[in-house]
């Protein structure tokens, strides 16, 4: 055959074309399950992390099996609500079948279309009432985890993480510790609009449902702001009050003698 010639040219193409391709899918069949369990563990990372089980240092030194196990230890329940808040699903906690709600995009847009949603929750001991976050940064998305208290008001813990913010402002969402820290003790106001605020100086009127923005990092802070709120308006109807009247009948029944105790 003539090397030179156009059938020869796309003949040869097409055979490397075929390879490459058969190549890629080999490799992506090989490295897929490996690929889904660091992604699991690095999900189960950064709840524990917002529901403070653990250090983030100690979570984030551990391997994927131990964290799999820390999370069986300390999960409740896991169950999947609708924006009416009733639940719509349970999600698995078995240590060799745990369910997740891992994207988070095509829930952000249900959200926003006010369509049909499966929203998690993720119980850890001492009903502590873990939920995700997830929204527009500025050069990509920005997500995370915030936990809850049981008076379904407080925040206890929270974790942030970005795909392409800048290194040393945006990328501070994640990168440092004070940054987390500060919405420790804070509260979500159910109802109110916004829940939460998270702007330029939100801490200087001593409002308990607001922390200061991220000096430089301005659109950064706008999307974790509007994430923050987009999502919690979506949790408020099981959060709100009357979530909370129902979680104080389901305590007073657990903690009322019965009549031979009395």
């Amino acid at each position: 055959m003539n090397t030179n010639s156009n059938v020869y040219t796309v003949i040869y193409t097409a055979v490397i074309v075929v390879i490459v391709a058969a190549l890629l899918a080999f490799v992506s069949s090989k490295l897929g399950p490996a690929q889904d369990a660091n992604a699991k563990a690095e999900t189960l990372r950064q709840m524990m992390a917002a529901a403070r089980v653990k250090p983030t240092e100690d979570l984030y030194a551990a391997k994927n099996a131990e964290v799999l196990q820390l999370y069986a230890d300390n999960i409740q329940e896991a169950y999947t609500i609708g924006l009416d808040g009733q639940k719509n699903g349970e999600l698995s906690v078995s240590k060799d079948k745990i369910d997740l709600v891992s994207k988070l995009k095509p829930q952000h847009k249900a959200i926003l279309a006010e369509g049909e949603v499966t929203l998690p929750v993720y119980v850890f001991k001492g009903n502590i009432s873990v939920i995700p976050i997830y929204g527009a940064g500025l050069w990509g998305p920005v997500w995370g985890y915030i936990a809850i208290q049981p008076d379904c008001h407080t925040i206890a813990g929270a974790f942030f993480d970005h795909e392409s913010e800048t290194p040393g402002l945006g990328a501070k969402i994640k990168d440092e510790p004070w940054f987390r820290e500060k919405f420790i003790g804070k509260t979500v106001e159910w109802g109110d609009t916004p829940a939460f605020r998270l702007e330029k100086n939100a801490e200087a009127g001593g409002a308990t449902n607001a922390v200061d923005a991220i000096t430089g990092a301005t659109m950064t802070s706008k999307g974790l702001n509007e994430a923050l709120n987009v999502w919690f308006k979506a949790y408020e109807k099981h959060f709100g009050t009357g979530a909370l009247l129902h979680m104080l009948e389901e305590h007073a029944v657990e903690t009322t003698p019965n009549a031979e105790e009395e």
